[in-house]
């Protein structure tokens, strides 16, 4: 029982969708349309994505960028926007997941370089800065999270067309970050330049480490022409298992299967109750004409990735919840689950602190969806 409550806790989400696909079976019992329901494009893209960005970050490429960039820093603002905008930029393409994986546990390293005092003063804020800008810099690109590639197919718009929509919305998050960067910035107004960054955790780069970089450059390159329906989902996820079988076959225990899994009981789930005459009429009662307000809101509760699969089944309005799921990445802490990233770092390596971070998230958060939902007024009314 222990460990039942265990598994829930940590894969509360996954339970949930799970839970709700077996209640769903007993409105309509597995037939031959259930194969139907399953979005395989979108759960054998994500898949691909996962590995290359587990390639990518197991032979240190985002880390070595990062210990470049800081090379150059000569003040706190020039500090504080580094890391969080190492977070906004990256987030566009290796997911915000990824990007909170990768740059946070290295935030850690380099504020401790830099005195208890200053550590202190900077760890919280930085930290929380970096999710919001993960969180918001992912919304700009069809793979910067799960939702936005889910969406993006249903849609069936350019990514051109994708990127204009959420284009305002990312150019006034960057300005806020920068903002903000440049405020907590100031309690180190200078220091000494640090030294090759956590370069011990690195090892020097070989012949090896070249030959896995172009592969897995030329794997990502086949996973955004897929993306662009360039060349079909199909070819890739092969040409991605075998590659990666051949290679290193421990990349895919670093899969994020239980989102795939996630995703798989939301699809029965919406298949389903979509087949429920009275229940499908009711909800999209509720959501139509309402789609951006009531993905935010939803996401605060279930976060925007389940809010964006649950609520797709009952609209046609596929843009309106782009926009709303993205936003509704800001909020709680759940709105996000990148968001429990952070905190989870945070609640392990500065325990004491816990407090303190909920407080500034939760008020950072506000700070930034307010200011996206005005600008949401002016652009759609």
């Amino acid at each position: 029982m222990k460990k039942l409550l265990a598994f829930f806790k940590k894969e509360t989400v996954l339970c949930v969708a799970l839970m709700l696909a077996v209640f769903s079976m007993f409105l309509m019992p597995p037939d031959g349309d259930y194969l139907g329901y399953i979005d395989f494009r979108t759960l054998a893209i994500l898949f691909c994505l996962m590995c290359v960005m587990a390639g990518l970050q197991k032979i240190g490429v985002f880390n070595r960028i990062a210990q470049k960039l800081l090379g150059q820093v000569r003040s706190g603002s020039g500090l504080v926007l580094t890391l969080v905008l190492l977070c906004f930029f990256f987030s566009m393409l290796i997911t915000n997941d990824v990007a909170l994986i990768t740059f946070v546990p290295f935030t850690f390293i380099v504020l401790r370089m830099l005195g208890t005092k200053l550590e202190n003063r900077l760890l919280v804020p930085v930290v929380v800065l970096q999710t919001i800008g993960a969180n918001l810099g992912s919304m700009l690109t069809p793979i910067g999270n799960p939702q936005n590639l889910y969406l993006y197919g249903k849609a069936g718009v350019s990514m051109g067309e994708f990127f204009l929509l959420m284009l305002p919305y990312t150019l006034l998050s960057l300005a806020l970050l920068v903002a903000f960067c440049v405020w907590q910035g100031r309690a180190c107004p200078q220091f000494p330049k640090l030294e090759e960054t956590s370069s011990q955790e690195l090892s020097p780069v070989g012949k090896r480490d070249v030959y896995q970089l172009a592969l897995y450059l030329a794997l990502f390159l086949f996973c955004l022409l897929a993306v662009g329906n360039l060349l079909p989902w199909q070819a890739i996820f092969v040409v991605v298992l075998i590659t990666i079988l051949a290679t290193d076959r421990r990349i895919l225990t670093k899969v994020d299967y239980s989102l795939l899994l996630t995703f798989v009981g939301f699809f029965i789930f919406i298949g389903n109750v979509g087949r429920v005459p009275a229940f499908r009429a009711f909800l999209q009662s509720i959501i139509a004409g309402r789609e951006i307000y009531t993905a935010i809101i939803a996401s605060q509760v279930i976060s925007n990735v389940p809010a964006a699969l649950l609520l797709s089944g009952f609209t046609e309005d596929m843009a309106g919840l782009i926009v709303g799921t993205n936003l509704g990445g800001l909020g709680t802490l759940i709105a996000s689950m990148a968001s429990l990233i952070s905190y989870k770092h945070v609640a392990k390596e500065a325990g004491e602190r816990k407090g303190k971070y909920i407080a500034f998230f939760t008020a950072g958060n506000l700070v930034f969806l307010a200011a996206l939902m005005g600008m949401n007024l002016l652009i759609w009314f």
